[in-house]
């Protein structure tokens, strides 16, 4: 697996901000209280991808996963999700895609039912009104620490 190492970034980030777009995938709330983000970097200084979390309570909302185009390919998708996890220190985390279940599954992220997810993450913008309802919703619980 390719090694990454994860930067702050804020949601007013040009750079992150272009990158989801590229990438087809929301900027509508990035620059709302709650989120934090982070660029991927590999060791050569490259940024390389972009991850984000929103606390929700206790739980997660993992989101804004994207590996730039050019670097896509070399394992950096699931470093870069590996990297985001190990940062957060409870609860569970979970995803809302409409095309990257795949990639998710085989990180650990498993497909969950819309009505067992917490209301906390459900009251999300993500959740609420950005993504689609058709959207699958993924959690991957974390191991007590």
């Amino acid at each position: 697996m390719s090694t990454v190492r994860l930067e702050q970034v804020a949601g007013t980030d040009a750079s992150l901000k272009a990158a989801l777009a590229n990438a087809h995938l929301p900027t509508d709330d990035i620059e709302d209280d709650g989120r934090t983000f982070f660029k991927a970097i590999v060791a050569d200084g490259r940024i390389v991808g972009f991850s984000g979390v929103e606390l929700c309570g206790v739980d997660y909302l993992l989101r804004s996963v994207v590996v730039l185009s050019e670097h896509r390919g070399q394992s950096l998708g699931r470093a870069v999700v590996e990297q985001t996890l190990a940062r957060l220190d409870r609860g569970d985390v979970f995803l809302a895609t409409t095309n990257a279940a795949p990639f998710f599954a085989r990180i650990g992220f498993s497909e969950v039912p819309r009505d067992s997810v917490p209301a906390s993450v459900l009251a999300t913008r993500q959740l609420s009104s950005i993504c689609p309802s058709s959207a699958t919703i993924m959690k991957r619980t974390r191991p007590p620490t």
